[in-house]
């Protein structure tokens, strides 16, 4: 006889037993509806209620089985009014069958995906009440949302843009199924339901949209601070979809981490077919692919809430006795952390699961329509109806938030992040013209920042070569967090530098870190890899703003280095400035692309970083050593208004605009020549080019913009033309700033490159300050030797080595 064999005879055994010996446990067992308990589960639950009683955590175990009967009741009322959310656009809560005129005529929903979320929310819920502790909660598949909304409706837990709008109700639950893809807008233009197709800010509780599958797989470990409890539900899609998560046992430290319990939701289904991990042996071989990764693997009922409920109260114990284990160095990490894997067919409880058609409509044909369709719609919620008085008996045993002093799930402590630094410490500004590393300012910078705030948790992504970025020091004070370090390496067992060659699971380590301070150093061109999940983290922050309910987590800076005009040694593909073109698309308040010229500004940019929330901040950061052109004043100033004007006065018809450190120091030799040949002509700076849009997209955009009159005096009528040089492409630029696209002249990368040094990519780029002149003297109808020497001329005719002609001198 097999070992599982023997384990599933032992169970149904004992679970016969206690059966026997417990009324109310038999009760609970005999199950409710299509909500069945497996023999594994019943053992599992009596031997839970035990240890819970003998804690003191209930009074009997009695209540543990009368809660978990209630949990019946509420999950399958969840999934009664998914399917209704998916279908109908009449809710009748006496359970009647739905007539032909009762359905929606375009039926949407991720319903098969929803339906499977019910028992793991409401499990979720149960383990909250049974040990008076509100865990926090984050969904990766965020397009199950109408279980979220469908459970929170049903006990009340709600923000107030759900709570003023729904009820249970027949008037109540029909506004909100016709609210579920009504596509309807409001007067502004907008969303007018505040239900979504993935969580959002009204999401009670949702802390992440979830519409890129994988990242809350990423983030989850990072998330929870110590004496805080996360259970993070995740899809078996997003396993496919992004590499990473395999990773979370190599980040997790007792030390600095809370309790997280990991729950995939094994339903093996994709939109057209199976998954991967379902045609290369399921469940079996997904859990022996997670021990040879450092899980604990517990496989469960993924159709039944009492199983999920027992798997948060498993998991948090085991890895707290771990933690325990580690503390008294009978145990050494990583520790092995348990994995959940919820199986379950897509779409349980309802006509077609097991189907593709159970990923999104799983009936044959629209109810509104098709009388077959119809006929097995009311079938099947049949099944899943609850009787109004045997709701009402249930409700009360999760509604225990002010006995237990506890809050409501719908403010978890991940939902209601606030950090704010004590102290800010004062920067070492260089003095002017002396020569430094922008990147290694911020290191210095940042040390010292950590140093002075050491309540903070601190999370460093790192996806390769923090040395190379100069970022020396940050790496000897924090360093890279591995199991056994290495003599002479800056490693540590609880190091703070979260390395993988893996940009999005790093940018993850700091993205999911809200509750401490965090820095993601990357390459410039590998950045790009990153846009995916920024993005995602920078539209859920501007909902929140939106709604009023702004985000307080302390704004993250990303910084862009060995970037595309002094990385030319490494090819073509090393030189792209795509991320910073891509995230001034962005609402410039909340995504802040700043171009330091020098050390001085970049330290400034950092410094304001760091005085904000809800905000990424995306610095594109020179590594090589420049002369600090702006003193301690003008950087901060810069940093302030965006734009600092340098040279030159509102008497200037021409203007020279640099975005980018080295486009300034070209800048500043045209204006010279400019200046020694008797043209007057000012020169700006240009750090922050999104406060400067020719129109702003909103009120909050508007307001984080540049004042209608630093504008005029920076860009002043009297100027014919203006010069840009840029950091981006020009075309990323050209529509950007309010200057009229006739008078207006932008050098930037033109998609050229190679291995050059810094000097060769501005060249063949024409960026260089010869290629300035020679396009402003064309503007100008000037002839090109009146500003430039024939060796000069020469360069640019490639007939003389331009290179000592660009290098910058102070």
């Amino acid at each position: 006889m097999s070992q599982h064999i023997y384990q599933q005879h032992r169970d149904e055994h004992l679970a016969r037993r206690y059966r026997e010996h417990d009324s109310e446990f038999a009760a609970w067992a005999s199950g409710s509806g299509v909500i069945q308990h497996r023999a594994d589960t019943q053992v599992n639950v009596f031997r839970m209620a035990c240890d819970l009683k003998n804690r003191g955590k209930v009074a009997s175990i009695v209540d543990v089985f009368r809660l978990l009967r209630a949990a019946d009741h509420l999950t399958l009322a969840a999934m009664w009014l998914v399917v209704h959310m998916t279908y109908a656009k009449h809710v009748y809560t006496d359970g009647r069958p739905l007539a032909a005129k009762d359905f929606k005529a375009d039926p949407q929903g991720h319903t098969g995906g929803a339906l499977n979320m019910v028992p793991g929310y409401i499990g979720y819920l149960a383990a909250n009440a049974l040990c008076g502790i509100t865990r926090s909660w984050v969904m990766g598949q965020g397009h199950c949302v109408a279980a979220i909304d469908a459970c929170n409706l049903l006990v009340g837990n709600m923000e107030k843009a759900h709570a003023d709008r729904y009820d249970w109700s027949d008037a109540g639950l029909s506004r909100f199924v016709q609210d579920f893809y009504s596509y309807a807008l409001n007067a502004q233009g907008g969303p007018a339901s505040p239900l979504g197709s993935h969580v959002n800010v009204n999401t009670a509780g949702g802390i992440l949209e979830g519409g890129y599958l994988g990242f809350a797989e990423l983030q989850y470990v990072h998330m929870p601070l110590p004496g805080e409890q996360l259970v993070a539900f995740l899809s078996d899609g997003a396993f496919e979809e992004q590499r990473g998560s395999d990773w979370a046992p190599r980040w997790w430290r007792a030390e600095d981490c809370g309790l997280v319990t990991p729950i995939m939701i094994a339903n093996g289904r994709r939109i057209e077919q199976r998954s991967s991990m379902f045609q290369q042996g399921g469940p079996d071989w997904f859990a022996a692919h997670l021990r040879l990764n450092g899980f604990d693997p517990l496989l469960i009922d993924g159709t039944d809430p009492a199983a999920f409920a027992w798997a948060i109260f498993e998991s948090e114990e085991r890895l707290q006795g771990s933690a325990e284990a580690i503390a008294c160095g009978t145990a050494r990490y990583p520790l092995p952390l348990r994995y959940v894997i919820a199986t379950a067919p897509k779409g349980f409880g309802f006509p077609g699961a097991g189907t593709n058609r159970a990923h999104g409509l799983p009936l044959q044909g629209n109810p509104a329509d098709n009388a077959d369709a119809c006929n097995a719609f009311n079938l099947g919620a049949e099944k899943l109806y609850v009787a109004a008085p045997v709701l009402q008996s249930a409700l009360p045993y999760f509604l225990t938030h002010q006995a237990q002093s506890r809050v409501h799930e719908k403010d978890h402590p991940l939902a209601r992040r606030n950090v704010v630094l004590k102290h800010l410490p004062q920067p070492e500004w260089c003095q002017v013209n002396e020569v430094h590393s922008p990147m290694s300012a911020l290191d210095a910078y940042f040390v010292a920042l950590t140093k002075a705030n050491p309540e903070l948790r601190v999370r460093v992504g790192n996806p390769d070569e923090l040395q190379s970025n100069r970022f020396h020091s940050t790496l000897a004070h924090l360093r890279h967090r591995v199991f056994e370090p290495e003599e002479g390496n800056d490693e540590a067992v609880n190091g703070s530098v979260i390395t993988a060659l893996n940009e999005e699971a790093v940018a993850c380590a700091a993205l999911g870190n809200k509750g401490g301070i965090n820095l993601v150093v990357t390459y410039e061109a590998f950045a790009v890899k990153m846009l995916g999940v920024m993005r995602q983290q920078l539209i859920f922050a501007r909902h929140q703003k939106e709604a009023g309910t702004p985000p307080r987590w302390l704004s993250t800076p990303f910084l862009l280095s060995s970037h595309t005009w002094e990385n030319g040694k490494n090819e073509q593909s090393h030189q792209d400035p795509t991320l910073c073109e891509a995230l001034l698309s962005e609402m410039s308040d909340t995504s802040v692309v700043r171009f330091p010229a020098d050390a001085n500004s970049a330290v400034a940019a950092l410094v304001d970083c760091y005085q904000r929330q809800g905000e990424l901040h995306t610095l594109i950061v020179p590594k090589q050593s420049l002369p600090a052109l702006l003193d301690s004043e003008q950087a901060q100033q810069l940093v302030q208004d965006g734009a600092l004007l340098l040279r030159g006065d509102n008497q200037a018809t021409v203007c020279l605009v640099a975005i980018g450190a080295y486009q300034f120091q070209q800048c500043q030799m045209a204006w010279q020549r400019l200046a020694d040949r008797g043209l007057k002509a000012s020169l700006i700076y240009l750090m922050e080019p999104g406060r400067f849009r020719r129109h702003f997209r909103d009120a909050w955009e508007r307001q984080a913009g540049a004042s209608p009159t630093l504008v005029a005096q920076l860009f002043p009528a009297s100027v014919k033309t203006t010069l840009v040089a840029t950091h981006t492409r020009p075309e990323a630029i050209f529509g950007l700033i309010p200057i009229p696209p006739a008078e207006c002249l932008v050098h930037g990368y033109r998609n050229r490159g190679g291995t050059l040094d810094t000097e060769g990519m501005l060249f063949t780029n024409s960026c260089s300050w010869l290629h300035l002149l020679q396009s402003l003297a064309d503007a100008q109808q000037t002839p090109l030797a009146n500003w430039l020497d024939p060796l000069e001329i020469a360069a640019l005719n490639g007939s003389e080595d331009p290179r000592p002609m660009v290098q910058f001198n102070i």
